[in-house]
C-alpha cells in the first residue's frame, strides 16, 4: 500500500502529460499527421534508403539518390544492437509530435523532482516548459532531431545533480541511461550546448567540495559522471563512429582547397564561415520578446487580421475582402536581426516574472547556476551582434566552430527559466510565516518586471520598425505599402507589451491575495499555474495549430510527379538528374531521381565544392562525368520542362591519359577546361595505394566497354570487356571508408580521381567487376555498442541491488 502511495501521484502526473500532450495535437486523435517542411525534406532524401529496406529487410548505410552519393549515416540509419533506441522508442509511444511534447514534459518533471519539488508544482513546472514557443514551433517544422535532445536534456542535469549530492548510485545510473538517450538522439549542436551549462553545473559544485575540503566525495562524483559517460557513449558507438567518419567527408569539416571560388585565396580554412556560423544571431534588443512574443513582429509569416492596417491599406486600394484577407495572413512582420524566423522565442512573461521570484526569495544558492546558464546561453545567442564573445568562442572553444545558428543557444536559456520559476514560487509559499518577506519579494518582482515594460514603453520611439527584406517590399509593392506594414508592427510592439503587463500584474494580484490569506496556497498555485500555461499555450496556437496536420497519404509522399519526372522516368537505364532550381538544396529531385541535388545540414564536402567551382560556372563537362543525363530547368513562365544531355559519360569508361597533380587545388582547376572522357585527374598524395607516378604515365588503352549488370544502393556490378590492360572511371563518388572493389571476386585496389570519382586499373579480357559498400565501422560500433549496453545493464542490476541493500541495512 505503501509503495501504491508512493507512486500514485506521479502516476496521476504521466497519465495528464499524456491528456495534454494529445489534446494539444488532437488531430493525431483523427489519424492525421502533421505537416514538417523539414521531414518533407528528409522523406525525399530517404526515399531510396526506405525502399531498400523494405525489399531487402537490411541496411544499405549508402544512397545514390542525394549529392551523387553519401552514407546514410546521418539520414536516419538504423545500427546494430542499438537497445537504447529500442528503450527511447518504447518512451516516445504516442504518435508524432505527441511523443515529443509528452517527452518534453517526462524529462522536465524528473529533473524539477530531483530539486525536491512537489509532484504539483513539478507538473505545472513541465508543461510551461514543454509550452515555450521555440520548443513548439520546432516541431512544427520538422526539426525532430533537435527536440529530441532537448526532452533528454533535463534528465541528464537531473542525473549530474544526483551525483553532485552524493547520490552515487542512482545519480549515476540516472545519468549513464539519460546520457545515452541524449546521444541516442543525434543532435551533437544541442548535446553540446548542454554540454556548456554542465561545466557551468560541475563547477558550481566541485568549488563548494573544495571550500568545504571535501576532495573524496568530489573525486567519486567524478568518477561515477565518468564511468556512466563512458558507458553512455559506448551503447551509442555505432551512430557516434559512423557520423564522426562522415564527418571528415562532409562540410562540416575543414576545406583542403585554398582558394575560393572566385578564385581569390582563402583566409580560413575553417568548414563553416564565420558568417555562416552567426548568420542567424539574435538581436540585442530582440531578447526582449523573451518576454513580449511580437515585440519584433512574431514571424516572417504572421496573421495581422482584418483590424490590422494593411488589410485597411489592402481594402483601400481595391483588393477583394477575400482576397486582402487571405494576403494578411502571411505578413513579414519580422523585423529583427535574422534572416528567417518562423516564431518568436517566447519563455512565457508569468514564467519570467516568478523566474525573477526566485532570485529575491529562493536561498538555494544552484538558482544562481541556472541564471548563469540563461545569462551564458543568451549573450551566446547574439553571435556576430556581440563579436567579443562570439570570436572567442569560435577561435579557442574546441568544436564551437562546427555548428551554425548560434541563436538556437538560447534552448539553455529555456530549460533554466522554468527551473527558476518553479523555484520561485516553491520558496514563495514556502515563506507563508514570514509575510514580510513574502511582500519584499513580491514588491521587488513586480517592480523589476512592469520597470522593464515600462522602459520598452517609452523606448519604442527609438526604434526604426525597419526590416531586413523591406528594400524589396518598397520595389515591389511601394512606400505605402512599407508604412502600413511598419504601422502593423508597432500596433504589435504595443499590443504585446500591454499583454505582457497585464499577465504581470494579475499574477501580483493573485500572489498578494495568498499574504493576504484570501486564497488558499492550491487555489493560489492552481490559478497561477493556470496563468502560465495559458500564457504560453495561446501564443503556440499562433504558430502551430490544427491546420498544420494533413493527412497520412500526403505525409508519406510529399512530393508529386511533375510532367519531367514522368517523361524523365521512362527512361529505366541508370544515370543522374540535375535540377537547376533546386540547386544542391531541395531533396525533392531526390524523391524521384539519383540527384545531384539534396537537403542537408552536413552535405559531402566534395560535391558542394564542385558545385560551387563549376556546376555553378555552367561547366557542362562535369555534369557529363557526374553522368548527369537529365537537366530539370524552368522557362520564363515558370514551368519546368527536362534537357536531355546526350553528352553525359555514363556509368563507366575507360580514359586514354591520367593527368598527375601534387595537391587538391590542382585536381579543382584542372576540372575547368578538362575532358573528362578522354583525361582523368590524380592527386598523386590522394592515395596511399600502389597506383603512383611511374606507373599511371603510360597511356591507356581505350577501345573496352564497361556496362552496368545489377544495381543497388550499396551494390554495383559491371561487365568489363576490353583487348588491353584500361585504367576506368565510375561515375560513382569516391568514399574510401566502406566502398570495397573485386575483379573477379578478388579484392582490387581503387582510388580517387577527378576530385569526386573512383578509378581502377582494368586488365585486359572479360571481367565481373563489383563495388560493395561493406563499412568497417558499423560492424566495429555495433561490437562495441552490444558490449556497452551489456555493461550499462549489468551495472543498473548492481547498483539495484546494493541501494536495497543498504536500504535494508538502514532498516
Amino acid at each position: 500500500m505503501k509503495i501504491v502511495n508512493k507512486f500514485y501521484p506521479h502516476a496521476l502526473v504521466i497519465l495528464g502529460f499524456i491528456l495534454v500532450s494529445l489534446i494539444y495535437f488532437y488531430p493525431v486523435l483523427q489519424g492525421k499527421q502533421i505537416f514538417q517542411s523539414d521531414i518533407a525534406q528528409y522523406t525525399g532524401m530517404a526515399k531510396e534508403q526506405n525502399d531498400f529496406r523494405a525489399a531487402e529487410h537490411s541496411e544499405p548505410y549508402w544512397t545514390n539518390s542525394a549529392f551523387g552519393g553519401m552514407p546514410t549515416y546521418q539520414l536516419g540509419a538504423n545500427y546494430p544492437n542499438d537497445f537504447v533506441g529500442h528503450i527511447d522508442d518504447i518512451l516516445r509511444f504516442l504518435p508524432r509530435p505527441a511523443d515529443y511534447l509528452f517527452l518534453y514534459f517526462l524529462g522536465f518533471y524528473g529533473l524539477l523532482l530531483v530539486l525536491k519539488t512537489d509532484p504539483l508544482k513539478a507538473f505545472i513546472g513541465a508543461i510551461a516548459f514543454g509550452f515555450s514557443t521555440y520548443l513548439i514551433i520546432i516541431l512544427g517544422v520538422g526539426h525532430n532531431a533537435k527536440a529530441h535532445a532537448i526532452a533528454y536534456m533535463p534528465l541528464v542535469i537531473a542525473g549530474f545533480i544526483m551525483v553532485f549530492q552524493k547520490k552515487y548510485i542512482w545519480g549515476g545510473l540516472l545519468t549513464m541511461f539519460a546520457v545515452a538517450l541524449e546521444v541516442n538522439a543525434n543532435h551533437f549542436q544541442m548535446t553540446y550546448y548542454l554540454l556548456i551549462f554542465l561545466l557551468i553545473l560541475s563547477g558550481y559544485f566541485a568549488f563548494q567540495f573544495i571550500r568545504e575540503k571535501e576532495y573524496k566525495p568530489l573525486l567519486t562524483a567524478i568518477g561515477t559522471l565518468a564511468v556512466a559517460g563512458i558507458f553512455a557513449i559506448g551503447a551509442n558507438a555505432g551512430n557516434l563512429m559512423a557520423t564522426s567518419e562522415y564527418a571528415k567527408f562532409s562540410t562540416r569539416s575543414n576545406s583542403e582547397l585554398t582558394f575560393n571560388p572566385d578564385g581569390s585565396k582563402k583566409t580560413n580554412e575553417n568548414a563553416l564561415s564565420r558568417e555562416y556560423i552567426t548568420e542567424y544571431s539574435y538581436g540585442i534588443a530582440e531578447s526582449f520578446n523573451l518576454i513580449a512574443p511580437r515585440l519584433f513582429g512574431g514571424s516572417n509569416h504572421e496573421n495581422v487580421g482584418t483590424d490590422s492596417r494593411m488589410y485597411s491599406f489592402m481594402t483601400e486600394q481595391g483588393v477583394p475582402s477575400e482576397q486582402a484577407l487571405d494576403f494578411v495572413s502571411g505578413m513579414p512582420t519580422y523585423w529583427g536581426d535574422q534572416p528567417i524566423v518562423a516564431a518568436p522565442a517566447y519563455i512565457g512573461v508569468v514564467v519570467f516574472f516568478l523566474g525573477v521570484l526566485a532570485l529575491f526569495i529562493d536561498d538555494r544558492k544552484i538558482k544562481y547556476v541556472f541564471l548563469s546558464g540563461a545569462l551564458v546561453s543568451l549573450v551566446l545567442s547574439w553571435g556576430k551582434n556581440f563579436s567579443l564573445l562570439t570570436d572567442f568562442f569560435i577561435d579557442y572553444i574546441p568544436m564551437y566552430d562546427k555548428f551554425r545558428a548560434v541563436s538556437s543557444i538560447q534552448v539553455i536559456l529555456e530549460l533554466c527559466f522554468p527551473v527558476l520559476a518553479i523555484m520561485g514560487l516553491q520558496s514563495f509559499f514556502k515563506a507563508k510565516e514570514e509575510p514580510k518577506l513574502q511582500q519584499k519579494a513580491l514588491v521587488q518582482t513586480g517592480a523589476f518586471g512592469l520597470g522593464v515594460i515600462l522602459i520598452l514603453v517609452f523606448a519604442k520611439g527609438m526604434f526604426h520598425f525597419t526590416g531586413s527584406s523591406d528594400s524589396y517590399f518598397m520595389q515591389t509593392y511601394g512606400p505605402a505599402f512599407v508604412d502600413a506594414l511598419k504601422e502593423d508592427r508597432m500596433s504589435l510592439y504595443s499590443a504585446d507589451l500591454l499583454r505582457s503587463g497585464f499577465f504581470i500584474v494579475v499574477t501580483f494580484g493573485i500572489l498578494w491575495l495568498f499574504i493576504k490569506n484570501k486564497l488558499a496556497q492550491n487555489t493560489t498555485l492552481i490559478i497561477v499555474g493556470l496563468l502560465m500555461i495559458f500564457d504560453l499555450f495561446f501564443v503556440d496556437k499562433k504558430y502551430v495549430s490544427a491546420k498544420d496536420f494533413v493527412s497520412p497519404v500526403e505525409i508519406a509522399a510529399p512530393f508529386q510527379e511533375t510532367p519531367s519526372d514522368i517523361q524523365i522516368l521512362k527512361d529505366k537505364s541508370n544515370y543522374r538528374v540535375f535540377e537547376v532550381n533546386g540547386n544542391l538544396s531541395s531533396a525533392r529531385a531526390s524523391y524521384f531521381h539519383h540527384s545531384i541535388g539534396g537537403y542537408h545540414a552536413a552535405k559531402p564536402r566534395r560535391m558542394q565544392q564542385l558545385f560551387d567551382y563549376q556546376i555553378a560556372k555552367n561547366n557542362i563537362e562535369v555534369l557529363n562525368m557526374l553522368n548527369v543525363k537529365y537537366i530539370i530547368q524552368t522557362d520564363k513562365e515558370g514551368k519546368e520542362f527536362p534537357v536531355v544531355n546526350p553528352d553525359a559519360n555514363g556509368n563507366a569508361w575507360f580514359v586514354n591519359t591520367v593527368k598527375l597533380v601534387n595537391k587538391p587545388d590542382d585536381v579543382m582547376k584542372a576540372l575547368d577546361h578538362l575532358d573528362t572522357k578522354q583525361v582523368a585527374v590524380f592527386n598523386v598524395h590522394d592515395h596511399e595505394g600502389k597506383f603512383r607516378n611511374a606507373r599511371m604515365k603510360k597511356d591507356w588503352d581505350t577501345t573496352g566497354t564497361i556496362k552496368v549488370m545489377e544495381y543497388k544502393p550499396n551494390y554495383i556490378k559491371y561487365q568489363s570487356d576490353n583487348g588491353k590492360d584500361g585504367l576506368a572511371v565510375f561515375s560513382e563518388m569516391y568514399y574510401k571508408n566502406g566502398w570495397n572493389a573485386y575483379v573477379d571476386g578478388k579484392l582490387t585496389d581503387h582510388f580517387p580521381v577527378d576530385y569526386v570519382l573512383r578509378a581502377m586499373e582494368v586488365p585486359a579480357g572479360k571481367h565481373t567487376i563489383e563495388f560493395k559498400f561493406e563499412p568497417e565501422v558499423i560492424k566495429t560500433g555495433g561490437t562495441i555498442t552490444l558490449v556497452s549496453f551489456i555493461g550499462m545493464i549489468l551495472l543498473l542490476i548492481a547498483g539495484v541491488y546494493f541501494e536495497r541493500k543498504k536500504a535494508a541495512s538502514n532498516q
